[in-house]
């Protein structure tokens, strides 16, 4: 297998784009690919703070490092989610790559921020482990983006993750969650721009990178996504894409092409009616959900008063 820019011995193959690179080739089609995403979908300039949401696994800690190399400003932020040995491997990853990059870092608890673990989340409000999860690390992300002097935050998401996303959404036509499948979200009523510029780069290029580059990474799965749809949806896609190469991309990037056709822009969408009476941010109700989940975990066992928003007459 001959790569395709410089016929060199190639190490990875790209059925998608029916092409091959050796790693030196490969290192400059991935930085482009990414280039390009930030670029064409407007995601930040030179000027801008980026945080990065760093897990510990392989596509945020290769984002972080890809940033670094094309000289943007960057801020990671790592939540340990307080998920036993996989939240303490996680974290530990996290702290090495930033201290053997000399790259700044911010670490929070979710126990500390939520009253809980995502575990204990999940019990107390009886919302899967995923849910109680995605509440937390919205808010909280937001949350660190503005304290810590950010205009964007970034994501490690990738075309696989995207486009599984993308199939379990319109299976369920859950158009609230279609409207914002967009690579970069813009800053919205006190809500950080929010990007995602690997949606151009499958998990297998991700991998092939962070070995590239030595980045030293979480390679098991969250154990709590075991029964997530997600995951169920990432493998359907797996199968047809190896029936038909390109197929993710074509899904994923037509979506896009013709996103504004099913949710233009209207220009009249109404700011959030509330701000939340604890954290004092943009809500839709009285209490936000971030603020609703912590004050029922932590309200005393039997007390669910302060877990409903009060009403006004």
């Amino acid at each position: 297998m001959k790569c395709r820019a410089c016929r060199s011995k190639a190490i990875i193959d790209i059925p998608r784009h029916n092409a091959a690179f050796c790693g030196t080739c490969f290192d400059a089609y991935l930085i482009e690919q990414v280039r390009k995403s930030i670029e064409e979908y407007q995601m930040f300039s030179q000027e801008d703070r980026v945080l990065l949401a760093v897990s510990g696994g392989k596509d945020s800690l290769a984002l972080w490092d890809i940033l670094e190399r094309l000289g943007y400003r960057t801020i990671g932020y790592h939540l340990d989610l307080g998920i036993d040995e996989y939240s303490v491997e996680s974290t530990e990853k996290t702290v090495r790559f930033a201290r053997e990059r000399n790259l700044t870092l911010h670490v929070e608890e979710i126990a500390r921020e939520a009253g809980g673990s995502v575990v204990d989340i999940s019990k107390v409000t009886r919302r899967p482990p995923c849910s109680a999860c995605g509440v937390s690390k919205r808010h909280l992300f937001n949350r660190a983006a503005k304290t810590y002097g950010c205009t964007v935050l970034a994501t490690g998401h990738n075309l696989d993750d995207e486009a599984s996303r993308l199939l379990g959404n319109i299976l369920h036509w859950q158009d609230g969650y279609l409207e914002k499948q967009n690579p970069s979200l813009p800053e919205d009523e006190g809500l950080i721009r929010k990007v995602k510029p690997l949606n151009r780069l499958t998990e297998k290029e991700m991998a092939t990178y962070s070995f590239m580059k030595g980045i030293d990474y979480v390679i098991r799965e969250c154990p709590m996504s075991f029964d997530a749809k997600q995951l169920f949806y990432k493998k359907v896609m797996n199968e047809i894409e190896k029936e038909s190469p390109g197929t993710k991309q074509a899904f994923y990037f037509g979506f896009l092409q013709r996103r504004e056709r099913f949710y233009p822009e209207t220009g009249d969408k109404s700011p959030p009616p509330y701000i939340c009476q604890v954290c004092e941010e943009p809500s839709y109700s009285e209490i936000c959900s971030f603020c609703r989940l912590r004050l029922k975990v932590t309200a005393p066992p039997g007390d669910e008063s302060l877990s409903r928003p009060r009403t006004t007459s």
